[in-house]
């Protein structure tokens, strides 16, 4: 192998071993740091710019049993809960659960105010739309974050992955 190539290649490797070590640790703080970002807005009324879609999707969900000054500071505090307990690493599984359920609710004001979430359904989403869709971003990151909640971890090189596959082999 050419010098300048050989030394291409190390680089190479260097920087995917890098992004094993700590691609998962950064994921699962980055958006731990957008949930309490965003759930700490919500504290403040007329500042978060979901929060009149939130509230009103949470209405129709509670057949408007609950108000929004009930409902705003709820989900402002269960944001800040997903997002300290993604920052912390601490009852990952209690804390992606709580993810996963409020993603769920996340997806419903496409149903429930497509004449606001899209420009022409189902293909332009507004700027509204458009926040909630990105959520299917969130949701696979938190899937990669959940893999490793029982030690699971990133295999960056095929030497450590045939001793992954010889170990599942002899568990088998």
């Amino acid at each position: 192998m050419h010098p300048l190539a050989a030394r291409i290649n190390h680089l190479d490797l260097e920087i995917v071993g890098w992004f094993g070590r700590h691609g998962i640790t950064l994921l699962r703080l980055s958006i731990g740091l957008i949930f309490l970002w965003f759930g700490v807005l919500k504290f403040f009324p007329g500042v978060s710019t979901a929060e009149g879609l939130a509230t009103r999707t949470i209405s129709v969900l509670t057949f408007g049993v609950v108000p929004a000054n009930v409902s705003l500071p709820v989900l402002a505090a269960w944001e800040c809960l997903i997002g300290l307990g993604l920052l912390s690493g601490r009852f990952l599984r209690a804390t992606l659960f709580l993810l996963f359920a409020q993603m769920a609710g996340t997806f419903l004001p496409l149903l429930f105010f497509p004449a606001e979430t899209f420009k022409i359904f189902p293909f332009v989403p507004t700027l509204e739309g458009q926040y909630i869709i990105k959520n299917f971003v969130i949701i696979s990151a938190a899937l990669v974050v959940g893999s490793t909640a029982r030690g699971g971890r990133l295999i960056t090189d095929r030497k450590a992955a045939r001793v992954a596959e010889e170990i599942q082999a002899h568990r088998s």
